[in-house]
């Protein structure tokens, strides 16, 4: 099977060290953007699950570890949740030293903080790398393009002939750096964006839940939903303070 003489492979056969290593470059970006992509993606469908379970489920529990089982593991409501019990059972067991320090109240509040606030790190992670994908990998592909039509004019140079079938083939071939460019921005790009509005759902939220979980600690009830949560809730709590 003869090779084209104007695709992918006649650009890497005739390419230079600097123009292999932009496309070694682009594909690495895109490989390292699209793993992103993929774990971020299914991260945020198990924070969603683990969300929805935690807006009903967990509050129709009849215990605390009833409800916190409903949330599964490994997910950033069930570490809420038990950073919570954790909170309250550590105020109550050194309350001598604590009351006259930090109210229940504030006590539960800083450690629910921080249970968020860890998880809105790990949700973080690796929006860096689609970030700088989506805005250098352009500049990448233009640079190897620029390069490519630098040697490719010094050959029609060399060589005399400036026909339309000598000057097609190296410059169109460089321009595929600049296509190759677009192709690893323009996924990384709206990745970027599609997680970052699923981040701030799910951080929204885990804080509507530690908001939910603190009035629940501290008063025994939930904040809203009438009659029905304040049973509920103080069922938690009597079990949770044990």
């Amino acid at each position: 099977m003869e090779v084209s003489p104007y695709g992918l492979e006649s650009l890497w056969a005739q390419g230079d060290f600097v123009t292999k290593g932009v496309a070694v470059l682009l594909v690495a970006m895109s490989i390292a953007s699209w793993y992103v992509i993929a774990t971020k993606a299914l991260q945020l469908m198990q924070y969603r699950r683990a969300g929805n379970a935690a807006g009903h489920e967990f509050w129709d529990a009849t215990s605390l570890e009833q409800g916190t089982a409903t949330l599964g593991t490994g997910n950033p409501f069930a570490s809420i949740a038990e950073a919570g019990v954790n909170a309250m059972r550590h105020h109550e067991a050194h309350k001598g030293h604590l009351h006259d320090q930090l109210s229940v109240s504030d006590w539960i509040t800083l450690s629910l903080r921080q249970a968020i606030d860890e998880t809105s790190a790990k949700l973080q992670t690796g929006m860096a790398v689609l970030a700088s994908v989506g805005s250098t990998a352009p500049f990448v592909g233009l640079f190897g393009t620029v390069w490519g039509i630098y040697h490719a004019l010094v050959a029609i140079g060399t060589s005399g002939q400036a026909s339309i079938d000598k000057v097609a083939g190296p410059v169109g071939e460089a321009l595929i750096m600049t296509a190759l460019g677009l192709a690893v921005a323009i996924p990384a790009t709206f990745g970027y964006n599609a997680l970052v509005r699923g981040n701030k759902s799910t951080i929204a939220k885990m804080n509507k839940f530690g908001f939910d979980l603190h009035a629940l600690f501290v008063t025994g009830a939930r904040a809203k939903d009438g009659n029905a949560d304040n049973a509920t809730g103080s069922k938690l709590v009597a079990v949770g303070g044990k």
